[in-house]
């Protein structure tokens, strides 16, 4: 669509936007920040001030990616170890957050499991797993969190898709867990503004790089190669127009703002094609099937 790369917008970091220290003191607890977008995120809140705690499961990897966030800020980042599924385990993550910092101000809901599969194929097991995994998963961490997010009169992010918006062939499990996160922070936003309690979502479209547009999507690695011609703005996403997103929730400037889904799209949701979205090469049918395990 955008032929004339001079009109293509460029990628803008948050930190050439918004002051420097505006979450000085504040204190972040994301979950599946260990890596993607979520780890994007919870980089560009900390660049802006504030200490984190990411969740993960994968204990190794959420401790290199502390000691890289916090060598990279010069702001505290812990490891928690926990699964979403398991009410006990994030509350215990919630416990380690305070006992180091005390308080909590921003929440990001951010883990989350994908694959593809038609619903003639799927398992109820595998339909189950991702609905645990990201609906229950955000339930688990808002139940956890509210108390100390209510001191804070702090904010909630949940990560969501685009997915659910059109009837998307092959996500029937990612489509219906998505629709229950919206459902979930938008009650939130009205039963807990009363609270000072904010709850957004942020609902990321094709953004390159990430496992979940290398998996789902093209093949090619280099972004540059795929087709834009279906993005208004003429080019893919970058996990920093996400996070860049994610900084303008949490911050003063949205303080009206609650209740939302914010699509981080680049305009291309509206004028989605009605056909397939997925190259031939991962619809076989051989290789749908060794996809029906979901990677968490």
């Amino acid at each position: 669509m955008a032929e004339n790369s001079s009109y293509i917008l460029p990628v803008v970091d948050s930190t050439s936007v918004f002051k420097e220290g505006i979450f000085d003191g504040r204190v972040l607890f994301c979950t599946g920040g260990g890596s993607g977008i979520c780890r994007e995120m919870t980089e560009a809140i900390m660049r802006h001030g504030a200490n984190a705690v990411i969740v993960g499961r994968n204990l190794e990897r959420i401790t290199k990616t502390a000691k890289e966030l916090s060598d990279a800020t010069g702001r505290r980042c812990s490891p928690a170890q926990a699964d979403v599924r398991y009410p006990k385990q994030v509350q215990d993550a919630v416990s380690k957050t305070i006992n180091e910092f005390g308080r909590i101000d921003f929440v990001i809901c951010g883990a989350a499991g994908n694959f593809l599969a038609p619903i003639s194929q799927m398992s109820e097991n595998a339909f189950r797993t991702v609905i645990e995994i990201d609906t229950l998963g955000t339930y688990h961490t808002v139940k956890a969190t509210l108390p100390h997010v209510r001191a804070s009169k702090g904010s909630y992010i949940h990560v969501s898709a685009t997915l659910h918006y059109r009837g998307t062939p092959y996500q029937v499990h990612v489509s219906a867990a998505k629709a229950g996160i919206d459902a979930i922070s938008a009650v939130l936003a009205v039963e807990e503004g009363p609270h000072g309690v904010r709850s957004n979502v942020v609902a990321p479209g094709p953004i390159a790089g990430t496992e979940g547009m290398d998996r789902l999507g093209s093949k090619e690695k280099d972004a540059s190669n795929r087709d834009t011609g279906m993005i208004p703005v003429g080019r893919f996403g970058h996990v920093k127009d996400v996070a860049s997103a994610a900084v303008f929730l949490f911050s003063d400037a949205a303080a009206f703002i609650s209740g939302v889904v914010l699509v981080v799209d680049g305009g291309s949701e509206h004028i989605r094609p009605v056909t397939l979205p997925y190259p031939r090469s991962v619809l076989d049918p051989e290789s749908v099937k060794t996809m029906i395990k979901p990677r968490l």
